[in-house]
């Protein structure tokens, strides 16, 4: 799920700093995320701490278990034209010099296209709770000349982004899969610079089919502090993907 934005804490692999946004299709986004480490649960009913001191209790909501197989499933040769991921880095106003979060990073699909589309003056922080998608996309950023890319080893409940860190934030196909979401994503506002977008793409379910209705994670960001700025329907087309932006009230 990390998934820019991406101080900071060391690389896995031989990335030089390491960050979060990203992955897709009808198998879990998981891919961001390994076997032994999940960002999501079943239903109960439990107490964390959202800061020192402050316990908060949580209901959570049916979420999926995460993908741990191949990440080169990811790569689909025609992801790019499905998702229309240019016009959607274009409503997140990723551009040159900006700082991106591809949080639920990964094989880095969307990593490598965000480091190409901010260049040399921008970065990339690719963020995953599992080691296996940090070392993968550590060792492509070294072999495509990313030298952009950072990546960050997060928690299931945060993202471990450096604080005023990025610009925009993708979530792709990742957000179902967080156990936790409210303290998540005020955890996250800390990451934000002024104006930051964040993008989700997931799509209509239950939470644990590998999807989430769109309104549940509307109610959800809204507690967490956030307003609602975009709705789309053009990733996929499928009639069940969705692509939300939203920012800090």
């Amino acid at each position: 799920m990390i998934f820019l934005n991406d101080s900071l804490r060391p690389l896995v692999g031989k990335a030089l700093l390491v960050f979060v946004l990203t992955a897709e299709v009808c198998v879990p986004s998981g891919a961001q995320t390994g076997a032994g480490t999940q960002r999501s649960s079943d239903n109960a009913s439990v107490t964390i701490s959202t800061s020192p001191g402050v316990a908060q209790d949580v209901t959570q909501r049916p979420t999926s278990t995460p993908y741990s197989g191949d990440l080169s499933i990811f790569e689909y040769p025609d992801r790019d034209k499905k998702l229309q991921i240019d016009r959607v880095m274009d409503l997140l106003g990723i551009v040159a010099g900006k700082n991106v979060a591809d949080i639920g990073a990964g094989s880095g699909w969307f990593t490598v296209r965000a480091s190409r589309r901010v260049g040399a003056t921008g970065a990339v922080i690719a963020e995953d709770i599992n080691p296996i998608a940090i070392e993968y996309i550590g060792k492509r950023a070294l072999k495509e000349d990313l030298s952009n890319v950072r990546t960050v080893l997060g928690s299931p409940d945060d993202p471990r982004l450096p604080s005023g860190s990025v610009d925009a934030v993708l979530m792709l196909k990742v957000y179902h899969e967080i156990a936790h979401p409210v303290p998540t994503m005020k955890v996250l506002q800390k990451a934000l610079r002024p104006g930051a977008k964040v993008g989700i793409i997931d799509r209509n379910g239950n939470g644990a089919d590998h999807g989430l209705n769109h309104d549940v994670v509307v109610k959800e960001m809204g507690q967490a502090g956030y307003k609602l700025v975009g709705t789309y329907d053009f990733t996929k087309a499928d009639g069940q993907d969705y692509f939300l932006i939203f920012q800090v009230r």
